[in-house]
């Protein structure tokens, strides 16, 4: 016997159809964008250093884990700040709920969960379309299955656990936040700040592992568990980041980089830089200046 069943249909707050831009952008210390306004959503989140923002008339610091949301055809500019080279995360689309206005004007500190969803969204971003980005964006020969449906899933997930982050607030809610961190996590991101206040070592697994008492084997496996990459290949990348920071700002030459990041010559660093990033010191130094005059 057929039966026929009545259905639920969801409700939907967040739709999102179309991305007209996304970026990952390294500017020089001293960025300027002039300013611009247009008819979609555009979200400004800042990884590392800080920029000044102005939104119409109000103007705004963002620092590192910040997020900005501009609304439609709302004039807006920003800049470098510090004489530190940012680099800035910028997403534009369509969207039409009317909850989107709970975000005008609000500078947000992000936390742990919402910047690894941000982070997903740029990773799926990468799946689906052509990295770097461009504009247009360009899709993949072959793209990563599902990325695009990914990616609109992620970026609305986001909003979502902002806009309730919002609504507790503005209801009195006090809740009590779990521990950012623990077990295995704990231990990987005390290995990460450690590591941060390294790079200017040659660091040995074997020296990781008797800092932490950790075996050897174990925090090979772990590592990579939670990062997705090896110790030392992370280490490369960490150093090689702190590189093009330093590129940008313009405060070393890439010989006292090379010595400061603990490579043995310039030879050296140049050889990892190039492997790490695709060019060499010098091709970034001119692509980071060549990008400050087209933008």
């Amino acid at each position: 016997m057929f039966v026929e069943l009545e259905r639920t249909h969801l409700n939907v707050i967040f739709d999102i159809r179309s991305i007209i831009t996304m970026f990952y952008f390294e500017f020089d210390k001293n960025y300027v964008f002039s300013g611009e306004k247009h008819d979609f959503w555009e979200m400004v989140y800042v990884d590392k250093g800080e920029i000044e923002v102005l939104a119409d008339t109000n103007r705004h610091l963002l620092k590192q884990g910040t997020l900005i949301f501009h609304k439609p055809n709302e004039f807006h500019s920003f800049s470098a700040m510090h004489g530190r080279a940012p680099n800035v995360i910028v997403i534009t689309f369509d969207c039409h709920a009317i909850e989107m206005e709970k975000f005008a004007d609000k500078v947000i500190q992000l936390h742990d969960e919402e910047r690894d969803l941000l982070a997903r969204i740029i990773h799926e971003g990468s799946n689906a379309f052509s990295f770097p980005f461009g504009y247009p964006l360009e899709r993949k020969q072959q793209p990563q299955l599902g990325g695009e449906q990914l990616l609109k899933n992620y970026l609305e997930t986001l909003l979502i656990i902002l806009l309730r982050r919002d609504s507790q607030q503005e209801s009195g809610l006090k809740l009590s936040r779990l521990p950012r961190e623990k077990g295995n996590d704990q231990l990987v991101s005390a290995i990460v700040r450690y590591m941060e206040d390294k790079l200017e070592a040659q660091l040995s697994i074997a020296e990781i592992g008797r800092t932490f008492h950790v075996a050897q084997s174990n925090l090979k496996d772990l590592f990579k568990k939670s990062t997705g990459k090896s110790i030392m290949e992370y280490f490369a990348n960490m150093k090689i980041e702190k590189a093009k920071a330093s590129i940008r700002e313009e405060t070393h030459n890439f010989t006292e980089i090379a010595s400061l990041l603990g490579f043995s010559s310039v030879h050296y660093f140049s050889k990892a830089f190039k492997r790490i990033s695709g060019m060499s010191p010098s091709e970034y130094a001119k692509s980071v200046k060549a990008r400050s005059r087209i933008e």
